[in-house]
């Protein structure tokens, strides 16, 4: 009898029949299923593996623009932002009519549709540039332009269309001639896209043929005021069993023309004031032909699947683009206004209470647009990493949320003054819509980044999981044994590498990356070690205890977030003026990182165990990763902001120029130019100064008081506001 029979028979079967009685690894619905097979395994596999292929991160791709759409960027863009004045918008409430027309002729809508299609053909990174721009102009203008090239008819025709139907709606929806929208929230569905209870019964119409009618109540839906062709999501039900599939077929996403009689479009929800389109859908008795589906007959049933492999790629493209677009506004703007703005005599960039929070703007803008690209440049490569995306949704949303705020205590009162010279409160506005879209950021954190990604991501899980449900004696016992060899080659690497501090990993790169890859694997033993240690000790409860798992997702989103940012400091030429960047963006990671482990340690169990995490933590605070960012980093960080135009482009690259941000530039110039002038004024007073000298102050001063000054208006039209 061979040594695997033995153990088969002694060991596996005994531990096969525990786990599934007492259900101690965790079940997975045929949702969850969808869910977790919907996109693909990228880096997220690497960083689980507690042993990550630095190599092969760092050769991935990182995208740039084809002439092509740097040319739309620089051209109509550009134009399409000059024509929009984000003050007008929010006063009249709706985009311009020329802007809307504007983005119908120039294919906005179309982005993401080929060009055989009659569409632009973007990649996912040009599409991106385009959103990121059009949201340091405007969040009306960029989430208008945004959802049609989101989830919505256009992605899932190109996915699982019938060809007779991409040929008919694909070139509509790419000239603008049709409006589209995607309604899948309800009031009982939110995050939960699962619970839908808008409902489609098959039935046959009077002259035989079989019909779909349809109850629907839908919110929170953008562009459903307008829109002429509806994406929809409902429930399917065939109770006649007129299909031969059974009574309950699943979710189905049709596409329902906004003209058919049942449907109510009349009202409209307001969103924090901002006023891009967003509707309740309603709809009572509304009948669509079965080849309205999405995908016709076939597509009947698999819109489940559909939905979670739109969403797995969709989370990547379009709130990043937002939020990244935002954030540089908001950091732009601070950097810039505290050179010209002046208090007790000084730049109130010099400040080191201000410059501290400049500081860690700039370094926030630099790690979220590295993980942006690098995310992009994956989505390109055909990777659909569904759970990188929901690393970058939820970060890029709550740092663009931190970023504004940031930004707006340093203009003080001037940002909280409304009027056409605030650049900064609309945005701010937008911050929480942005959290609550494609899923709630506290479900995100606490769900999918590691609760999914934790058995989809293991190299073992996930397999061990399937074994039990197929009752699979001999794939489990693989799995499991190989699991076991993972698990103790991890305890030891943690070991190894917390004992050197990282220092026994070879690093790919030189320099100060180095020293950074060394802690990332290190972070990444320690990582896979206490996963599998905790999925050990909670099992099936794991899904339950969210706290935790939240902690665990912020370690594997930080790793995600560093690893991206390394990626960019190589791929841009390790340049000496963002060493500083790199240094703070890093080691403010590798600190929210000690602090996620320490909650680990202090909370993943109790008793003798829990005694024993607990001085793990303990060990923790002895030898962390990482160490509170250094002041004189950020002032560093803050001074090539406000005196560097060549790091300032290039860290806000990508960003309307135009109007406010246009005299900002100016005003910064100007300070610059004439800070010897200022000088001697302050020093030796105004009557040593020059006819010359006179006229550059009288300018400056100018420019100064046009910056710092806000809004005010007249008694009637205040109230006619």
């Amino acid at each position: 009898m061979s040594f695997k029979t033995l153990r088969t028979n002694y060991v596996t079967k005994p531990l096969f029949k525990t786990l599934k009685r007492k259900g101690l690894l965790p079940s997975i619905s045929d949702t969850e299923k969808t869910a977790l097979r919907a996109g693909s395994v990228w880096i997220e596999g690497e960083l689980f593996s507690g042993k990550p292929d630095f190599e092969r991160i760092f050769s991935y791709n990182y995208p740039t623009l084809s002439k092509e759409e740097q040319a739309f960027l620089d051209n109509e863009v550009e134009e399409v932002c000059a024509m929009t004045d984000d003050w007008e918008v929010f006063y009249t409430r709706d985009l311009p009519e020329q802007v809307w027309k504007y983005l119908k002729d120039k294919s906005f809508f179309g982005m993401i549709i080929p060009k055989e299609h009659g569409g632009l053909g973007f990649s996912a990174y040009g599409h991106s540039c385009v959103i990121e721009k059009l949201a340091t102009c405007s969040q009306v203008l960029a989430i208008t332009v945004m959802v049609p090239n989101s989830l919505g008819p256009a992605e899932l025709l190109l996915r699982y269309g019938e060809e007779n139907q991409k040929k008919y709606y694909l070139p509509r929806l790419a000239n603008g001639s049709e409006i589209p929208c995607f309604a899948l929230t309800e009031p009982e569905a939110g995050s939960d896209a699962a619970a839908i209870r808008s409902h489609g019964t098959i039935f046959k119409d009077t002259d035989g043929n079989l019909k779909i009618k349809l109850q629907f109540e839908k919110r929170y839906i953008t562009l459903g005021a307008v829109a002429t062709v509806i994406g929809l999501a409902f429930v399917c039900k065939d109770p006649e069993n007129l299909l031969g599939r059974g009574v309950d077929l699943g979710i189905t996403c049709a596409l329902v023309t906004a003209d058919k009689n049942g449907i109510d479009q009349s009202r409209r929800h307001d969103p924090m004031g901002v006023p891009f389109i967003n509707a309740p859908l309603i709809g009572k008795d509304v009948i669509i032909n079965l080849d309205d589906v999405i995908g016709g007959l076939e597509g009947i049933g698999k819109g489940w699947q559909m939905l979670m492999e739109s969403l797995a790629v969709g989370r990547g493209i379009s709130l990043p683009s937002t939020s990244t677009g935002g954030s540089k506004l908001a950091a732009f703007v601070a950097s810039t206004y505290s050179v010209v703005r002046y208090q007790f005599g000084i730049a109130i960039g010099k400040f080191e209470g201000v410059a501290e929070v400049i500081g860690r703007l700039g370094a926030e803008v630099y790690v979220l647009d590295a993980a942006k690209r690098f995310t992009l440049g994956a989505i390109d490569d055909g990777e659909k990493p569904a759970v990188a995306n929901a690393i970058m949704k939820y970060h890029s949303t709550e740092k663009f949320r931190k970023n504004i705020m940031d930004a707006m205590d340093i203009q003080g009162g001037a940002a909280i003054i409304m009027g056409p010279k605030n650049l900064l409160a609309h945005a701010y506005y937008g911050a929480p819509i942005a959290i609550t879209v494609e899923g709630a950021n506290i479900i995100t954190r606490t769900l999918i980044q590691f609760g999914q990604g934790m058995i989809r991501c293991h190299p073992y899980a996930y397999a061990e999981i399937e074994a039990i449900e197929k009752e699979d004696i001999d794939a489990f016992d693989t799995y499991f044994f190989e699991h076991l060899s993972h698990i103790i080659r991890n305890m030891f690497r943690a070991c190894i590498l917390g004992i050197s501090r990282g220092h026994l990993h070879k690093p790919q790169n030189r320099g100060i990356t180095a020293r950074y890859e060394q802690k990332l694997a290190w972070c990444s033993a320690k990582f896979a070690c206490m996963s599998d240690i905790a999925l050990g000790l909670m099992g099936s409860g794991m899904k339950k205890r969210e706290s935790v798992s939240g902690r665990f997702a912020d370690v594997l989103s930080q790793m995600y977030l560093l690893s991206a940012t390394l990626k960019r400091f190589e791929a841009e030429g390790s340049l000496p003026a963002d060493e500083v960047f790199l240094k703070v963006g890093m080691e403010e990671g590798f600190r929210k990182i000690d602090e996620a482990f320490l909650g680990i340690h202090q909370n993943l169990s109790g008793g003798l165990i829990g005694m024993l995490f607990r001085f793990k933590g303990y060990c923790g605070r002895i030898n962390p990763m990482g160490r509170a960012v250094n002041d004189r980093d950020l002032h560093a960080v803050a001074m090539l902001l406000a005196s560097d135009e060549n790091v300032r482009n290039r860290v806000f690259s990508n960003m309307y120029r135009g109007g406010r941000i246009e005299e900002l530039n100016e005003a910064v110039e100007m300070m610059f130019e004439a800070r010897d002038v200022i000088r001697k004024r302050k020093k030796l007073g105004e009557n040593t100064l020059s006819v010359e000298e006179k006229k550059i102050l009288e300018k400056t001063d100018a420019l100064q008081q046009n910056i710092i000054a806000v809004d005010s208006y007249t008694n009637e039209d205040y109230f006619r506001c």
